[in-house]
Order: C-alpha cells, then structure tokens, then sequence
C-alpha cells in the first residue's frame, strides 16, 4: 500500500474515532456566552410557596458554570428552587440520558425534563444526584426518571423532551448546587 493511501486511511480512521466520541457526549450547554439569555430561575413563588434562591453564572479556572443558591420550603404547599432552560431541538432519538458536571454542598438535587406530554406547569420527569465538594461527572440514564404523576408516560422518549432543569427540592434545606457542563449522552 502506497504511503498516500495509508496516510488517507490513517486521517479516515481518525475521523471516524471522533466523530465517535462525540456522539457518545452530545454537549448541550457550557455556560459559556451569556447563558442568562437561556436559562431562567423559578421558585415556587409562583404556585404560593415562600422558598427563596438565585442563580449566578460564574467563571473559575477558565470554567464557566451556573451557580445556584437558595432556601427551599415545603411550607404553603411549596418546595423548589429551579434553573431551567428550553432546548432548541429535541436529544437524538438515541440518546439514552443526561449527562452533567456538577459540585455542591452534599445534598441530593434533581433533574426535571419537561416533554411534548407533560402540559400542565406541575407536570416533569425527575431523575436525582447527589453532589461532592469536587467536580464530578454524573450519567443519568432516562429509565431513571420518574413521571411526576400518573397521566404522564412512564418512560421519558429523547426525542419528545423540550426543556430541562436543574432542581432543588422536596424538602427543606440549604441549596448550594454548580453546574458546568449540561447535556446528553
């Protein structure tokens, strides 16, 4: 085989290494150019609970990431924190969960999926993580998020999905939670 056809071989094989390993993690969101256009805080304000929070959108070490603070309630029928953000276009039909990187104060946060199903404003499919002090990788597989009640599929379908969310909630506490990488796999 001459040197010109192994060279083209070698730069195929590359290419198909690649493209390969970014089907595997398909990045939604780095909180990179101005992400505040994108993502919006909620609380349960809105339906009369009494928690409190707020979002930042911070840099450290040449990372961005979303910063989420706050108190969540349970009382007055209450209980979340929330940043969420409306997906463009659906995950690949293939997608088989979310994918983040993610830090906080210890306590278990959620991820809630809206879909083309769930319309009413308390409708969501939830799947959990807990958070360290470091930066760690976590895989939500979809088999692993519940519907939030019983007129919803059982099963979360990738390409119905329109927004996702970021979640403090169920219980009182303190909510310390950072986001740097958000997205599918």
């Amino acid at each position: 085989m001459g040197q010109s056809k192994r060279a083209l071989l070698l730069s195929l094989s590359l290419a198909l290494c690649s493209s390969t390993a970014l089907a595997d993690t398909r990045m939604l969101e780095t909180f990179e150019n101005a992400p505040q256009t994108r993502w919006e805080f909620f609380a349960d304000t809105v339906m009369g609970g009494v928690s409190t929070g707020q979002v930042s959108f911070e840099t450290e070490n040449g990372a961005a990431f979303v910063h989420m603070t706050g108190q969540v309630s349970t009382e007055n029928r209450g209980g979340f924190i929330q940043v969420r953000t409306s997906l463009s276009e659906a995950p690949a039909k293939d997608a088989e969960g979310v994918r983040l990187v993610t830090r906080g104060n210890g306590e278990k946060y959620f991820i809630h999926l809206r879909t083309s199903g769930t319309v009413l404003p308390w409708q969501y499919y939830q799947g959990s993580f807990d958070t360290t002090t470091g930066w760690t990788e976590i895989r939500i597989p979809f088999s692993a998020f519940k519907a939030s009640g019983g007129m919803l599929r059982s099963k979360v379908q990738a390409k119905s999905v329109k927004s996702i969310g970021i979640v403090a909630f169920g219980r009182d506490h303190q909510a310390e939670v950072d986001v740097k990488e958000i997205g599918f796999y």
